[in-house]
């Protein structure tokens, strides 16, 4: 997929994983069952590259139009937080997520798949979008990742930074057995 030229410098202050949810770690399909609760998938290998971003010692957040407690409950797992839901204007709330985390704009990658992501995508150091995003998405960020939203758009942006910023390859060591 087509990515900015300055990509690697664009990467190197990254700190903060900023992410949408529904698009991003899922495939945007809101599943209701007959009950009203809803279901969402999420995709293992973005759970295993979170896992990864914050053994580097960085950040991740999520910052959601929606509201979900399934959402609460998987950014729990991965030791996501803060969560921000609901949240149908982001400009303010990311303004005051990097105010309170002591963060520059630039110091952040933030992945969004649709027009509200379109304030913070344009503010960050690192904008990123899934492959199948809307079309203004994909022309105002950075990196468009080759998977579609739920199918490891995150594992994708997070191998991404982490290689740039050049400790993949210790982390991946750490999971390999010794010969």
């Amino acid at each position: 997929m087509p990515t900015s030229p300055d990509l690697p410098a664009r990467c190197g202050p990254i700190e903060l994983l900023l992410v949408d949810v529904d698009g991003v770690l899922t495939d945007g399909v809101i599943a209701l069952d007959d009950r009203g609760v809803e279901t969402k998938h999420f995709h293992v290998r973005d759970g295993s590259a979170i896992s990864l971003w914050r053994k580097a010692g960085k950040r991740v957040a999520i910052l959601s139009g929606r509201w979900a407690p399934v959402v609460n409950r998987r950014a729990a797992e991965l030791g996501i937080s803060p969560v921000i839901q609901g949240a149908a204007q982001k400009g303010e709330p990311f303004r005051a997520l990097i105010r309170d985390l002591g963060l520059e704009a630039r110091q952040v990658c933030y992945v969004g798949d649709d027009l509200p992501d379109l304030p913070v995508l344009g503010a960050v150091g690192l904008a990123a979008c899934p492959g199948d995003a809307a079309a203004e998405v994909r022309a105002a960020s950075h990196f468009i990742t080759d998977s579609h939203g739920g199918r490891g758009v995150i594992r994708e942006v997070v191998e991404l930074i982490l290689k740039c910023q050049g400790v993949w390859e210790n982390l991946v060591a750490s999971y390999q057995v010794p010969a």
